[in-house]
């Protein structure tokens, strides 16, 4: 064998060396993190309410939907319970990698579990995880079987590990933060973070976390889901910016504070296509909506009507001209019957999408009642 045969062979087999040991490594990296997952696995189609039709399955097939949770929760690492004071869907193309993210508002009126109609954020206090992905899947006309729940800590560290987010905040949202949210978030998260003002600025994770719960400004909850889906936006693109070594930190970071239906190796495969996905729009869901207080169910967000609305968002997020279910058929009915909110009138309630700003009157700041 000729000498340059020898040495194009011995490098053929060091290549061959270096990816056995590459998938020996990363066998072992998700080995040792495995046990740190708070994972409890996907959930079963019957468990998770998916009734599609043969059509709408077949469209949803080229899109992986995921649920994320934010629990209002001040205790660390505590993921059974709590309301989900934030609600999103990521749903991304498979094919394009483009992503889309809606904030499903939390006081919107739906089906929360068996015979029960509540506020939407009520879903994960009384059945957990599962039970809020079943409760989005029997409204909403979806497939969702894997699901990210995140406390006050995981978005603290998450946000100091990639130093922070640029964000511009108005006076009135400074002082709030200041005033409501800071101080008790250091306590949870023990941590020391410095106080804000008005003007644009990189936040750190506690400061950050304090910008996504003021509710009592212009626009009151809608505002505040914008505000999330702004700093998610901002966090998955400086993330990608920051290269291998900061995902890898992070990842290693947040085994220890999330709850997730993904295994470690799940997680991990999820993160590694991160450079590949582009989060192309956002928005809250329902799109058309009226507000109002109705009886013992206190302040409401209702869908105008809820039929209408899963067509829409099946529009927004697959382009698909949805034939909704007979579940959703009834939801749709029975909130109408008990809301008495519909399209044509609306006039009786509240629209805070409607005009000129797309919010509603700003009402007096009350500190007492901004509760979450």
């Amino acid at each position: 064998m000729s000498r340059k045969r020898k040495k194009k062979n011995k490098i053929v087999l060091f290549a061959v060396e270096l990816i056995v040991l590459g998938a020996l490594l990363a066998g072992l990296y998700i080995y040792s993190k495995a046990d740190r997952v708070d994972s409890t696995g996907e959930i079963e189609e019957k468990e998770a309410n998916i009734e599609l039709d043969s059509e709408t399955a077949e469209v949803l097939k080229g899109y992986t939907n995921i649920a994320i949770f934010g629990l209002d929760n001040r205790q660390n690492g505590k993921y059974d319970g709590g309301n989900s004071d934030c609600i999103m869907i990521a749903s991304i193309n498979n094919d394009t990698k483009k992503v889309k993210l809606l904030s499903i508002y939390r006081d919107t009126f739906l089906y929360t579990k068996e015979g029960t109609y509540n506020k939407i954020n009520s879903a994960y206090a009384t059945g957990g995880a599962k039970g809020a992905v079943a409760a989005l899947n029997r409204n909403l006309n979806l497939d969702i079987t894997n699901y990210i729940t995140v406390d006050f800590r995981a978005l603290v560290d998450a946000v100091d590990l990639i130093d922070g987010v640029e964000i511009t905040l108005t006076d009135q949202e400074a002082q709030i933060m200041n005033d409501n949210y800071i101080d008790e978030i250091n306590s949870v998260a023990e941590k020391n973070s410095e106080r804000v003002s008005g003007g644009t600025y990189t936040l750190d994770g506690v400061q950050t976390l304090a910008y996504c719960r003021i509710r009592y400004t212009t626009g009151l909850d809608f505002k505040r889901t914008e505000r999330q889906r702004e700093v998610l936006m901002k966090m998955f693109e400086k993330t990608k910016g920051a290269g291998l070594g900061t995902i890898s930190s992070l990842i290693d970071k947040m085994f220890d504070e999330i709850s997730t239906s993904y295994t470690a190796a799940g997680m991990i495969e999820l993160a590694s296509s991160l450079m590949d996905y582009e989060v192309e729009d956002s928005h809250g869901w329902p799109f058309e909506l009226c507000t109002g207080v109705f009886g013992a169910k206190g302040d409401l967000v209702v869908p105008t009507d809820l039929k209408t609305n899963v067509e829409e968002l099946h529009k927004y997020l697959f382009d698909e001209e949805n034939t909704v279910s007979p579940a959703v058929n009834e939801i749709s009915d029975y909130i109408v019957d008990y809301t008495g909110c519909t399209t044509e009138a609306t006039s009786r309630f509240d629209n805070p999408l409607t005009g000129d700003d797309n919010t509603s009157s700003d009402p007096e700041y009350d500190p007492e009642q901004d509760e979450s």
